[in-house]
């Protein structure tokens, strides 16, 4: 049997969704939507704590000003 003859029987075989073509979509945009808010809900964290804003100023990220 041809490589062809294969494909092509393997091709009439229908394979069922357990769902409508359109739930998989609902599906999907929910999901980016959920990480969608779950990533927008992080935004501007690093600010909200200016105590460690204040004591990192210094321009150095060592203990030490020179080598």
């Amino acid at each position: 049997m041809s490589l062809a003859a294969v494909v092509l029987a393997e091709g009439a075989a229908r394979i069922e969704l357990p769902f409508p073509p359109l739930v998989f979509g609902i599906i999907a945009i929910s999901l980016f939507a959920v990480l969608g808010f779950v990533f927008f809900s992080y935004r501007n964290v690093a600010n909200r704590h200016n105590d460690k804003n204040v004591r990192s100023s210094g321009g150095s990220h060592g203990g030490s000003s020179g080598a």
